[in-house]
């Protein structure tokens, strides 16, 4: 056993953050770690590592075993390249690769009477060396620096790196580090495609134990064993992947909801007879048992989804005619005499959901804005179909007004709705009566992503543009968005780099390069399949 959580209680500011938490992790296991925003999954993992005290309870960490834990840059060294940086993992081993050269020269210059002595230092030595690895530390940074995509900036200084990369680096160390248990905590952020895949394919075959937080739930699916999932201030486990945690909780959820729902009915009966008979005499000691009877029930919750879950209903106003899109031959400058993209030629037609993939900074944004007309293009044509209504998703969320607040911006954007619709729909997306008057600038991501989906759901468009629909969402409210998006009636042209809505969403891909494009029937699964 690594590391086990005994009745584990966290208070903050007299709030309950973790209430007698029970969690264990054994060698070699892989758990995903989930839970809505603010549940204590940060929290869980700082009192893991000693990096916050307990309130109540224990945690046992097997002394003879290693932890690693991501940090966001704070243990790196920035005057050091990249390739020094990983080096340094290694320290004690390039002492001992020193010494070996040291013993090398002597040797090459030793007087007879010495050379027994320096030969058997040095086999004490190789062995050492052989048996910690030492013949095999360069080809493993090698191999991180490639599959982290950082081949050509290997010999960069990390002062110079984006806040990004920074981050992929720290994840970087820590996996040359090998230790018993890796602590991951959203470590597909700021990772392209190519070094999520190589990722995946690393922790699949890693040794150690895992416990990862991650809301890439594809990424999750393909080597997780185990979900945990932080609910309440408390912790259940579920066997399996992602997927079938989904299908595990789904049914418990209907299991909770169907006893809560028999409880409340035996509860409402036990009160109407006591306060009934409670008043009578000849039956005040029978209305009496049944109030002992009832303070002896222990009380049944609600199943947390039916409590705080954002409601999404996407319809149409009317629908679109069956051609919805053509591009033919388009070119996209973002400067002068050099073009972005060029030869860009698909079509689109009425219910297509397409999902547009392609490297970071290829132009998959700029295509979306060169398509509604909020940016222009170089050369070629793009059409719309006849009767097409759009609803656009902004990942920069540029279409909302810093200034106002949430109901100003409803309110301007839909001058024709009454009051009540307007705060029905942001309540539907958990908006309550004191946020409605937050204003933009103050609200977080995932806030505001939600009020382009209120105005979305208002404006009753018949095509929707989507630009990376599910950043700062939580797996709660990117399920409940895959769920109103397939229900969907018209048409949808998105770009998204989570895999699992993808693969939940679309019914072809559209691969985008610098010099054409490319469509694939079916789901993400289906287009891989085609690309091998």
């Amino acid at each position: 056993m690594l590391v086990q959580l005994n009745s584990v209680t966290k208070y903050f500011d007299g709030n309950t953050i973790l209430n007698k938490i029970n969690f264990k992790i054994e060698e070699g296991e892989k758990i995903g770690l989930v839970g809505v925003n603010g549940s204590g999954k940060s929290t869980l993992l700082s009192l893991l590592m000693n990096e916050m005290e307990i309130s109540e309870g224990s945690i046992y960490r097997n002394p003879h075993r290693k932890i690693g834990f991501v940090k966001q840059m704070s243990d790196l060294t920035m005057t050091n390249t990249i390739k020094e940086e990983l080096t340094t993992v290694f320290s004690g081993l390039i002492q001992l690769q020193q010494e070996i050269q040291r013993l090398e020269v002597q040797m090459s210059q030793s007087e007879t009477q010495d050379l027994e002595t320096l030969l058997t230092q040095y086999g004490q030595i190789t062995e050492s060396f052989a048996m910690l690895g030492g013949y095999e530390f360069e080809a493993k940074i090698d191999s991180i620096i490639s599959g982290m995509g950082f081949n050509s900036l290997k010999e960069t200084k990390i002062q110079q790196l984006s806040g990004g990369q920074k981050t992929k680096l720290s994840l970087a160390k820590q996996l040359l580090e090998e230790p018993d248990l890796l602590v991951l905590d959203e470590p597909t952020n700021h990772l392209d495609l190519e070094a999520i895949l190589w990722l995946e394919n690393f922790l699949f075959q890693y040794r150690g134990a895992i416990l990862v937080v991650s809301h890439d739930r594809y990424f999750l699916d393909k080597f997780i064993q185990s979900v945990v999932e932080l609910e309440r201030h408390q912790i259940t486990r579920y066997k399996g992947n992602y997927s079938s945690y989904v299908s595990q909780k789904e049914k418990n959820e209907q299991l909770q909801w169907s006893r809560f729902k028999q409880q409340e009915k035996e509860v409402k009966r036990l009160e109407t007879y006591v306060e009934k008979h409670i008043v009578r005499a000849t039956s005040a000691k029978s209305a009496k048992n049944k109030q002992k009877q009832l303070n002896r029930i222990d009380r049944i919750d609600a199943p947390l989804a039916s409590l705080k879950s954002a409601y999404l209903n996407f319809e149409m106003e009317y629908p679109s005619h069956k051609a919805v899109l053509a591009l033919e031959d388009v070119a996209l400058s973002v400067k002068p005499n050099e073009l972005l993209l060029e030869n860009v030629q698909f079509k689109i037609e009425r219910g297509d959901r397409v999902a547009l993939l392609g490297s970071n900074g290829v132009g998959k944004s700029t295509l979306l804005k060169s398509i509604i007309k909020e940016l222009p293009y170089a050369e070629g044509s793009i059409k719309w179909g006849g009767n097409t209504k759009i609803g656009y998703y902004d990942q920069e969320f540029q279409s909302l007004t810093p200034e106002l607040t949430v109901l100003e911006e409803m309110r301007q954007t839909f001058p024709e709705e009454d009051d009540l619709t307007v705060r029905q729909t942001l309540a539907s997306l958990l908006f309550t009566q004191e946020n409605v008057e937050k204003r933009i600038k103050d609200l977080s991501g995932g806030e505001k992503g939600k009020l382009i989906f209120a105005k979305l759901m208002l404006a009753k468009p018949n095509v929707l543009i989507l630009d990376e629909p599910t950043n700062h969402l939580d797996l709660a409210t990117k399920d409940m968005l895959e769920k109103s998006l397939i229900n969907f009636e018209g048409t949808i042209f998105f770009v998204s780099h989570d895999r699992y809505f993808i693969n939940k969403l679309a019914t072809h891909v559209l691969e985008l390069t610098p010099k054409k494009t490319t469509m694939y029937l079916g789901d993400y699964q289906d287009y891989l399949a085609k690309k091998d």
